[in-house]
């Protein structure tokens, strides 16, 4: 019988990412230049992506409810073992849930890098050297991006598979205080990737949005950014 479960906080963090911005082009333009044409290519990204921004609110309701059924898992005492394993199959179901979330919001990624490599064909396209290169850059740029994002979404499956673990452990009878705490550092340390994964796309987010917009300036198009 353990009692309440005395253990190190579970330093489980919140995924929060950045989104490429979204920008308009003013004025109408009479026939489709190079530049023009990664404009619309580019801006159509974006639009792909809105489905991943907006798996990005349930998710963080799913992790918030899931932390809560945790914390209210290990406040309880042995004694009430049936409430323990209820609350873990909740747990689970949660943990099954921000795992489909998860890979609807890589499916809209996915999407969007495939008319994202629709762009190359049209830098090739570009007269201008200096413009050319500074394009290239910002193409090099996104895919840095869109690879970091499959780095995060490992690291985030993982964990999910050490959550559904850590549930099934608290539906064993005569679970020990040191296996409990072996699988929470686990997960703290799984998690603690998710944080620097997380950080990395969020970098090159920025930087893509700066790049964007630079290139777009340059390369003389009037753009404002949407609201």
């Amino acid at each position: 019988m353990l009692g309440g479960f005395k253990l190190r906080l579970w330093k489980k963090s919140f995924v929060s990412v950045a989104f490429a911005s979204s920008l308009l082009l003013s004025g109408c333009v009479n026939g489709e230049s190079p530049e023009q044409e990664i404009f619309e290519t580019l801006e159509k990204v974006v639009g792909l992506e809105e489905s991943f921004e907006t798996q990005q609110e349930p998710l963080l309701e799913l992790e918030q409810k899931e932390k809560e059924v945790y914390n209210e898992i290990i406040n309880l005492g042995m004694k009430e073992f049936d409430q323990i394993v209820k609350l873990s199959e909740e747990g689970l179901s949660l943990v099954e849930q921000r795992e489909a979330a998860m890979h609807t919001e890589k499916e809209s990624i996915e999407t969007a890098r495939e008319q994202f490599e629709e762009v190359k064909n049209s830098i090739e396209l570009l007269e201008d050297e200096e413009l050319k290169k500074e394009a290239q850059s910002l193409y090099q740029l996104m895919e840095k991006r869109y690879e970091s994002y499959m780095t995060l979404f490992n690291d985030y499956m993982a964990a999910t598979e050490l959550d559904k673990e850590l549930y099934v452990l608290f539906q064993t009878e005569d679970l020990t205080l040191e296996q409990l705490q072996l699988q929470i550092n686990k997960i703290n340390e799984t998690y603690e990737k998710i944080q620097e994964s997380n950080q990395l796309f969020n970098d090159f987010t920025e930087q893509y949005n700066e790049a964007k917009f630079t290139f777009y300036k340059n390369a003389g198009l009037d753009v404002e950014y949407k609201n």
